[in-house]
C-alpha cells in the first residue's frame, strides 16, 4: 500500500547520534545525501519533520534543519508524550515515518510500540544507524514480522509522487533524483 502524504509524518530519533557513531564510509556518504532530501519532503509534500531525542541543529546544513522542528522528548519516551500524540491526531497522521539511532534501541523500540498504537510505522534505512551494525538485519527481520516497511527518503519522495497521482509532481521527484 502506497503512504499518503498527506497522512504522513517523519520522525527523527537521536539524529546527532548518526554524525557521531563511527560507520562505513558508504553509509555516512548515502545518510548525508539523503539528509538532503528531506527539506524536499515538506516543500514538495507537506510532510512534517519532527526530531526527538539528540538533535543538534548546528551539526545539519541550514536549510535540513529548518525542515525539521525538534520535540524535547527522549526517543524511548517518545510515545508517552502527549505534545506528540496529540500532534499525530490533530493532523490525522496514520504513516509514521522513523529513522535515526540506534536502529537496535530506540528506533526498534518507537517502531514497534507506533505499530501497537495502530500507526502504519516505515523505517529509513539510509537514516538509520546500528550501535551494533551486525544486529541491523536482525532488527529488520524483527520488526518486518510487525509489518514495518523499509525505505529510502528518496523511495518515499516517489511512492508520496506516485500517490498522489499528479505528473508534475512525478516529474519533479524524477528530477529531483537523477
Amino acid at each position: 500500500m502506497l503512504a499518503d502524504p498527506r497522512h504522513s509524518r517523519i520522525v527523527l530519533i537521536n539524529l546527532a547520534r548518526g554524525e557521531q557513531a563511527s560507520v562505513a564510509a558508504e553509509f555516512a556518504t548515502r545518510r548525508r545525501a539523503s539528509l538532503t532530501l528531506l527539506p524536499f519532503c515538506q516543500k514538495i509534500f507537506g510532510v512534517s519533520q519532527t526530531a526527538v531525542g539528540e538533535y543538534e541543529r548546528s551539526q545539519l546544513a541550514e536549510e535540513v534543519a529548518h525542515s525539521i522542528a525538534p520535540l524535547d522528548v527522549d526517543g524511548l519516551s517518545l510515545w508517552l508524550d502527549q505534545r506528540f500524540t496529540d500532534s499525530l491526531a490533530a493532523s490525522n497522521v496514520g504513516v509514521v515515518v522513523l529513522g535515526g539511532a540506534w536502529l537496535e534501541e530506540d528506533v526498534f523500540i518507537a517502531a514497534l510500540e507506533g505499530v501497537r498504537r495502530g500507526y502504519d510505522v516505515r523505517l529509513l534505512a539510509d537514516l538509520s544507524t546500528a550501535r551494533v551494525e551486525a544486529d541491523r538485519s536482525l532488527v529488520l527481520d524483527r520488526l518486518a514480522l510487525h509489518g514495518v516497511l523499509t525505505t529510502t527518503v528518496r523511495q518515499a519522495l516517489l511512492e508520496w509522487a506516485v500517490c498522489l497521482d499528479d505528473a508534475s509532481l512525478k516529474q519533479r521527484v524524477r528530477q529531483l533524483l537523477s
